[in-house]
């Protein structure tokens, strides 16, 4: 089965169309997804929609993205929802060295008291690194944190190899598809296959064929065949052990999903 291991499918850009997204996606293959949290105020709506719809894993996190927003009760709200075993992690959370403001001095305490909370309750988390790996290598180190996914990776080798070695497993998406992605295509094809899970960030980080485009989870099938092309592997291996990655990287996906 293919597991769609981060999306944003509670995102207003799916608002007019969801249930037609998701069916979509399911008709095509993909057979479960892992949904993160970006803000506290949107965690109500994404309990609302995986409550309803089958197959859906939900993680809570504050992303780094949007830290400004955000208020000390926030993280009292993210406690309260960690102690629920709907909670399959932390995330998405992380630190994001590309955008200007907030800078990496005022992301840092967010996310190091959410790696905290992830150790608290004994949780993975779902890590958002662009521009990042080194501090938030230096951060899981310090908390004492590992396990747990490492999305849309374009590190180098080292520092994949360093993640892999604390637990992580490394996010592959929509990215992958361009041939221009050079590194990301060196990785892909050099690192083990029990190192990968597969992901689309919808309605972000759309593939080649939908450049420009809303991303959709159903894209996820196309990315898996380009990753079993660039390996030379059976798509029926790289579909069965990406599933095996993901329930391995988020344990809870074993009693939350078929």
């Amino acid at each position: 089965m293919l597991i769609d291991t981060h999306i944003h499918l509670d995102a207003d850009e799916f608002a007019p169309d969801r249930q037609s997204v998701i069916d979509a996606a399911r008709a095509a293959g993909v057979g479960a997804f892992v949904v993160p949290a970006v803000t506290a105020t949107g965690f109500d709506a994404l309990d609302t929609f995986a409550d309803a719809t089958p197959n859906v894993a939900r993680a809570y996190g504050l992303h780094p993205l949007y830290i400004d927003s955000a208020r000390q009760e926030d993280l009292e709200l993210l406690t309260q929802r960690l102690a629920r075993p709907e909670a399959v992690a932390v995330g998405e959370i992380g630190l994001d060295g590309y955008i200007p403001a907030p800078d990496l001095a005022t992301q840092l305490p967010w996310f190091e008291a959410q790696l905290a909370l992830a150790k608290r309750f004994d949780l993975p988390v779902i890590l958002h690194v662009r521009h990042a790996v080194e501090p938030i290598i230096r951060s899981l180190k310090k908390v004492g944190v590992g396990g747990g996914i490492a999305h849309a990776f374009n590190g180098s080798r080292q520092q994949a190899d360093t993640l892999l070695a604390m637990g992580f497993k490394l996010g592959f998406g929509g990215t992958l598809t361009y041939p221009g992605s050079r590194r990301i295509r060196a990785l892909a094809t050099s690192l083990p296959l029990t190192a990968m899970v597969l992901e689309t960030d919808a309605p972000d980080m759309s593939p080649e064929w939908a450049r420009g485009q809303r991303n959709a989870p159903a894209n996820l099938v196309r990315i898996a065949e380009t990753l079993a092309a660039l390996r030379g592997e059976p798509l029926a291996e790289v579909i069965a052990a990406t599933e095996a990655n993901a329930r391995c990287a988020l344990p809870r996906l074993d009693t939350l999903i078929a």
